[in-house]
């Protein structure tokens, strides 16, 4: 019951990745304080984002241990869990230049462009995550 919920918990959280593409498209219409705020809340996000990530990589793997899933949908639902994850890192370091640039009043346009290619592909991997946790046994 408790690993179900610190599950839940994690993919809540996880969440923050299907809204991300919202957030990044709506970064030009911001002042520049306001983008240094906005990168810098999606960079604190995507810390949290990855913590979250261990959760459910270690509440699943416990609840795989009593389940009856096909190897299919394991080696499926792992290779996402690891693209997320490898996405959500691989994003830091645009993150981390934007925020630096935005400080410098620098153009970061280069990392918008990197931003909203990431935060969409965060957002597909998450929604093929969800769709084989609500169908399981379609593999």
């Amino acid at each position: 019951m408790v690993v179900y919920l610190l599950h839940m918990i994690g993919a809540v959280a996880m969440g923050f990745y299907l809204l991300l593409p919202l957030v990044v498209g709506k970064l030009d219409s911001l002042s520049a304080p306001a983008q240094e705020g906005a990168v810098s809340t999606v960079r604190t996000l995507n810390r949290f984002a990855q913590y979250a990530l261990i959760i459910q990589l270690l509440t699943g793997g416990y609840m795989l241990m009593g389940g009856d899933y096909s190897l299919a949908w394991m080696i499926i639902v792992i290779l996402l869990l690891l693209i997320i994850a490898a996405l959500g890192g691989m994003m830091g370091k645009p993150l981390r230049l934007a925020i630096e640039g935005l400080s410098k009043g620098n153009d970061i346009s280069a990392q918008k462009a990197k931003l909203r290619t990431f935060s969409a592909l965060l957002a597909i991997s998450v929604l093929l995550m969800l769709f084989f946790m609500v169908y399981n046994g379609i593999v």
